[in-house]
């Protein structure tokens, strides 16, 4: 865990770190660099959110077909009887 929040700091830090760089070393004006950022967050978002929206469907489908199949112990083969 502690790892992963690492990275992820880390990765924060290098967009951030990134973005300002872009803002300072633009050429283009400061609304168009904003409108350019608004359309770039505002096409992340709706790609993340579309993401989402695809892994809960694909995840409530499993989660579906796992309350419709029999229990474990239904679905298990009965070990063969030997006669005595």
């Amino acid at each position: 865990m502690n790892k992963v929040v690492s990275f992820l700091s880390g990765a924060l830090i290098g967009a951030v770190a990134g973005a300002a760089a872009v803002l300072l070393l633009t050429p283009a004006s400061g609304a168009e660099v904003q409108t350019q950022a608004r359309d770039w967050f505002e096409t992340l978002w709706e790609d993340a959110r579309q993401a989402a929206d695809d892994k809960r469907a694909e995840l409530e489908s499993q989660l579906a077909s796992l309350k419709s199949a029999p229990p474990e112990a239904a679905r298990a083969p009965k070990p063969p009887t030997t006669p005595a």
